[in-house]
């Protein structure tokens, strides 16, 4: 492969040691991009997420791979942290073109497959259930409705996104020429989310135990979502949260010397990052403590809490997800007895103890 390229169109940034990042554009997203990464094998290249399905997404990853001296024929391999459209949508064309393999945890597999499965309209019906379980006013469901009875479901994105062929099996390391490249479970931000830790030493020899691809996992400067599963059919208790904060102990054990993330940029001291996300979601579950001395359903939780703006200026669509989130800290604090819910409430509201 040709050494990096920066310019504005592609960005290719050269991470040493046979990897690369391509900014591949998120249409109409305030995050801007996906870091696509580029590893190097003894096979051919293998990318680490793919990018949204989108034509002009689809046209920054294929000139990032020609800034390398590559085509999206030579990809051997994907390899996909998590199933979310930003990350997986690509993944299906890139193996049309290439006759590439495409491997994802078994876990995450399964939302694709039962999206897949599904008549269009089950997300949309799914999502009012529970939107009006929690407590939303009716002007906030209508929307979601009238979308059901238009059928602009179809237009959902993720609704065909590709199968994969292999599973990633966590603790293994991957069917890798070349590479050592280990599979790390991390769920919390999807239930069948991985890092991969790179167990090669760093190119510029910075400390620590190599390197590692975070996906949404850890960022250096945003919080990922937490919100509940996606699961329509789930009637089990999960816990994404927990999920989420075990899940950072475990990558924060690990030492590593650089982190190489799916949005933003690679940075040092994964533990110290870990320690501040870790602070964070407790002082968020403290917080939401205070809020319910007095009863409230998840949605007047969500209206109450801290976001990046006042609730009336977050946009439709970011509600529903401030009130998963919501959901998930309320059903932290009730398995750690910290909180519990109000019998006889509909909808359900929840107390602290």
């Amino acid at each position: 492969m040709q050494g990096s390229t920066q310019g504005p169109t592609p960005r290719v940034t050269e991470h040493g040691g046979g990897v690369w990042s391509l900014r591949v554009p998120i249409p109409d997203n305030p995050l801007g991009h996906t870091l696509v990464h580029v590893l190097d094998t003894d096979r051919g290249p293998v990318l680490v997420d793919t990018g949204w399905d989108d034509p002009d997404s689809w046209t920054e990853l294929t000139a990032g791979l020609d800034a390398l001296g590559l085509s999206v024929r030579d990809v051997h391999g994907v390899v996909i942290t998590h199933h979310h459209p930003d990350h997986h949508g690509l993944s299906g064309r890139v193996r049309e073109e290439s006759g590439a393999w495409i491997a994802m945890h078994a876990a995450d597999t399964a939302v694709v497959r039962r999206t897949r499965d599904a008549e269009p309209g089950t997300w949309l019906d799914y999502l009012a259930r529970k939107l009006a379980a929690v407590g939303a006013p009716e002007d906030h469901l209508a929307p979601l409705r009238a979308a059901r009875t238009s059928g602009r479901a179809r237009t959902l994105p993720g609704l065909r996104a590709a199968l994969p062929d292999r599973e990633i099996v966590p603790g293994e390391l991957l069917d890798l020429a070349g590479r050592r490249l280990r599979a790390i479970w991390t769920p919390g931000h999807t239930p069948g989310h991985v890092c991969l830790h790179l167990e090669e030493e760093h190119p510029a020899r910075r400390p620590g135990h190599g390197r590692l691809f975070s996906g949404d996992h850890l960022l250096p400067g945003i919080t990922p979502h937490i919100g509940l599963y996606e699961d329509p059919d789930d009637a089990t208790g999960t816990d994404p949260l927990g999920d989420y904060l075990d899940s950072l102990e475990r990558i924060g054990r690990l030492g590593v010397a650089e982190v190489l993330p799916a949005h933003q940029h690679a940075f040092t001291d994964a533990a110290g990052r870990v320690r501040e996300l870790l602070d964070h979601h407790e002082e968020r579950l403290t917080g939401l403590l205070d809020l319910l001395a007095t009863p409230l359903t998840p949605w007047q939780l969500a209206v109450r809490m801290e976001w990046n703006r006042p609730w009336d200026q977050i946009p439709y669509g970011s509600r529903n997800i401030a009130v998963s989130e919501a959901e998930a800290h309320v059903r932290r604090l009730v398995k750690l007895g910290r909180a519990e819910a109000v019998p006889g409430t509909e909808p359900v509201a929840y107390v602290a103890v």
